[in-house]
């Protein structure tokens, strides 16, 4: 068995290229990291949380996902202090990301060679670009570089919304702010603006190289949250949480718990059918029943969808008997 298991692996090793720079990770890799994820993934190796998680992920509040990540002992996931374009609209998507090191360039002559040979197109700050699918966000760090930093302006970003429809997390400086401004959901959450763009590739004007892309698809890290592709990106309220894959059907119906016992505890406390004490502590097997009986009656009337409120029903139920 050892021999022929040796054997397998140099017939893999023949037929198999060697990396061209193994910092821009490969689809194996990215699986490998991401054990937990046993959904559909893309044909780069990321987890694809299904659409219709993303969809409910919206109505999520960002205590609700704290809390949920939190209990499951996530608690590096959040980060807040940015600028951003269309902030009162909500950010909901797939992380795609990329990691930036001030410039180096010896490395920087590697990746160059290594991306010609792989069949890459533009400068490195494009190349995450032309991997985006539908709905995935863009997940920069570019450690908040400012002048000379931005690699993302009007062009760029017309690139990113007409691939993923969406906008980007971007740890480091926008420009073309206006042009980006036109693009009615290129929700965007950004350290900075700034007039100058980047130099990042040799020979870009004869200006030194600022900055070195080192990775797209391994984990990085925004401020103080870790991040992985694949990870559900919420932004709303001026922060970012990045929830990881696993977890994202788990957030989602958690807030949505939450928000139906609100809006039946609400409403009974108006209806002053029970007090403030009883709805604030655990419920009796009567007032579990009248929650219950209440989601019945109002399924298709609720904040939820309705295959998520007989669900919640469901899972009631079956505790009930236990």
């Amino acid at each position: 068995m050892k021999i022929l298991m040796q054997a397998a692996a140099i017939a893999f090793a023949i037929a198999t290229p060697a990396l061209a720079h193994q910092g821009f990770v490969p689809r194996e890799e990215v699986i490998h990291n991401s054990p937990e994820w046993t959904g559909e993934r893309f044909p780069d190796g990321r987890p694809k949380v299904p659409d219709a998680i993303l969809d409910r992920m919206k109505s999520v509040t960002m205590e609700e996902a704290w809390a949920t990540l939190r209990f499951a002992g996530y608690e590096q996931q959040y980060e807040d202090g940015w600028q951003t374009l269309f902030g009162d609209k909500i950010l909901v998507g797939r992380a795609l990301t990329s990691t930036w090191i001030p410039g180096r360039l010896d490395l920087q002559k590697v990746i160059e060679a290594d991306g010609k040979a792989d069949g890459r197109k533009g400068g490195p700050n494009a190349w995450p670009v032309d991997m985006l699918q539908q709905r995935d966000v863009y997940v920069s760090d570019h450690f908040g570089l400012k002048v000379g930093g931005p690699s993302i302006g009007d062009n760029v970003g017309n690139a990113i919304y007409a691939r993923s429809g969406s906008g980007v997390v971007y740890d480091g400086a926008l420009r073309d702010i206006n042009g980006l401004k036109e693009l009615p959901n290129f929700i965007s959450y950004f350290r900075s603006y700034d007039p100058s763009h980047h130099y990042g590739r040799i020979g870009d004007e004869g200006r030194p190289l600022n900055s070195t892309m080192v990775a797209i698809n391994g984990p990085t890290r925004i401020g103080h949250a870790a991040v992985m592709p694949g990870d559900v990106v919420l932004g709303r309220d001026g922060g970012v949480m990045f929830i990881p894959p696993q977890l994202a059907e788990k957030v989602v119906q958690d807030s949505e718990h939450t928000r139906l016992r609100d809006t039946f505890g609400h409403l009974r406390l108006r209806e002053q059918k029970y007090t403030a004490g009883e709805i604030d502590r655990d419920w009796t097997p009567a007032i579990q029943a009248d929650f219950v009986q209440w989601m019945k009656d109002n399924i298709d009337k609720l904040p939820v969808v309705r295959a998520a409120v007989q669900e919640y029903i469901d899972a009631l139920a079956k505790r009930a008997k236990k």
